[in-house]
């Protein structure tokens, strides 16, 4: 004979699905609810996810609103565009394996550069687009760079290429200035060398340094746009 309290139970399983229905047809699911885990109760995310790269909003157009993203540094962690309104950016299009990329930061016009702007309040970040399998890609060989050429700043992965096309990048090493108010005010190469070689030019001209001399002055960028050079960027097809 079945014990009278298991069979409570067992009346308590199937009366209470029908009582259910009776308040209402919301109150009826033919389907099972999820289990729910410790995970899913305190945050709301399943377990295992992870932050997911943010695609840009809109497209890049000089004196207009920088577009903003939020991309994964060699650590996994996001960081937004956004987050850095009220200062300076400079964004540096970044492969570790270009030739000029390497050139321009042991001896041209990027050694160094970033550490002194930084220190004047300046926000500076690498963003490298490259696909899988291609040149300069992966954490491995980006950390690699990091060390070799001494960079202190972060470096984000922009794997689907989407940011990269969104503002337009074409070459490694290719730089962006972007006002306290998040206005796209410089686009092009870092200097006039064309290869990081000063003794190419009579004069080694910093387009980046100008550009952010005029921006700490409250004067207009004298030069907003350049010829970039370099690699090109090696997007996924």
């Amino acid at each position: 004979m079945t014990p009278p309290r298991v069979l409570s139970r067992a009346l308590a399983t199937l009366l209470l699905p029908a009582l259910a229905c009776l308040a209402g047809p919301s109150a009826c699911s033919s389907q099972p609810a999820p289990a729910a885990t410790a995970e899913s109760a305190s945050t709301g995310a399943p377990r295992g996810s992870a932050p997911q790269p943010l695609a840009p909003t809109g497209s890049a157009a000089l004196g207009q609103a920088a577009p903003d993203f939020a991309l994964p540094d060699l650590d996994g962690q996001l960081v937004r565009l956004s987050d850095f309104r009220g200062k300076a950016v400079v964004l540096e299009w970044f492969n570790p394996g270009c030739p000029f990329v390497k050139k321009s930061h042991t001896e041209g016009s990027l050694r160094g550069l970033a550490a002194r702007y930084r220190e004047a309040g300046v926000t500076w970040l690498a963003v490298n687009s490259g696909a899988p399998g291609k040149q300069g890609h992966g954490v491995a060989a980006n950390r690699e760079g990091r060390a070799r050429f001494a960079i202190d700043y972060p470096i984000l992965l922009d794997e689907n290429g989407k940011v990269g096309r969104a503002y337009g990048a074409s070459h490694t090493p290719h730089l962006y200035v972007i006002d306290a108010r998040g206005t796209l005010v410089y686009r092009g190469a870092i200097d006039n060398t064309r290869g990081g070689d000063a003794e190419d030019v009579p004069t080694v001209q910093n387009h980046v340094a100008d550009a952010l001399a005029d921006l700490a002055a409250g004067a207009a960028v004298r030069t907003p746009e350049t010829e970039s050079w370099g690699c090109t960027v090696k997007y996924e097809k």
